[in-house]
């Protein structure tokens, strides 16, 4: 087992803002914690990077308890992928990808090849980009930037915070190919949070879904759609529901006869687009 995540909880005055969460995650797979604003899916993964420590609970990654390991040695095991992407200004996207591998004591030549490496597997040219400072970047770009100097410690484990919110659906639904073409070349694991169904359903083996700082259910997605178990599971299956369904009507509305039902049918997630669709 990759990750272990036991009875994590996290206490501020009176207030249990993450109750006893528990979830584990195998090498190579991806697990989506998502849920209403304030539910406790940042906080508890910020525990599991040590940015928060938890008041009760353990973390092992590995086998490894994060309590056997200094605060700063452990993150750098671990790669973190935020919202606004974090890039230092006034470095440039070479030296924000190369912070982790020099902390690490890689040598040079290591660093410069691991460098260009990334940027070509984000879609961004090292001879274009690589001494770029941040604010010459798009949103898109940053992002980019951002997943790669996260990559580039060679971490087991990804965390992603709301990657993809400051995004225009053009611009996050190609960073989303990327990280899945990732994925399948480099095998790491990952913990996304996300409000986003339909982005869980494409990043994700697994869901989570979060109410409470508890978790409500956990398991593949096509379980929850078909056995959701709370208000709240069911509430968050209501969205991509509605979404299914004016899809598969504009374009039952603009197409004919069998081209229509092929279209409909193509793509990835189409089984679970259509169960949603039917409201299972």
């Amino acid at each position: 087992m990759l990750l272990e995540a036991r009875e994590l909880t996290k206490r501020y005055g009176e207030q249990t803002v993450v109750d006893a969460v528990s979830f584990d995650l195998e090498a190579g797979d991806a697990l989506a914690l998502i849920g209403p604003s304030g539910c406790g899916k940042t906080t508890t993964l910020k525990m599991i990077n040590r940015l928060v420590e938890p008041d009760a609970g353990e973390v092992r990654l590995g086998g490894r308890s994060a309590r056997q390991t200094p605060a700063h040695e452990w993150r750098r095991r671990i790669g973190y992928v935020i919202q606004s992407s974090g890039l230092f200004p006034h470095r440039s996207v070479a030296e924000n990808i190369s912070v982790t591998p020099h902390l690490l004591g890689w040598e040079k030549r290591r660093i410069a090849a691991k460098v260009e490496a990334l940027l070509d597997m984000v879609g961004l040219d090292p001879a274009d980009y690589a001494d770029r400072a941040p604010a010459d970047l798009s949103g898109g770009q940053r992002q980019r930037v951002g997943l790669a100097r996260a990559l580039a410690g060679e971490p087991d484990l990804l965390l992603m915070d709301e990657p993809f919110a400051a995004l225009d659906p053009v611009t996050k639904d190609a960073l989303i190919e990327d990280i899945i073409r990732l994925r399948e070349r480099l095998k790491f694991a990952a913990v996304i949070v996300t409000h986003d169904f339909s982005e869980a359903l494409r990043l994700a083996g697994r869901v989570a879904v979060m109410d409470g700082g508890r978790i409500a259910q956990i398991g593949p997605v096509c379980e929850l759609i078909a056995a959701p178990a709370t208000d709240t599971v069911r509430a968050l299956l209501d969205a991509p529901r509605r979404t299914a369904r004016a899809v598969a009507s504009a374009f039952a509305g603009s197409l004919e006869g069998p081209t229509a039902v092929s279209t409909l049918g193509a793509g990835q997630g189409a089984g679970v687009g259509a169960r949603l669709g039917a409201g299972e």
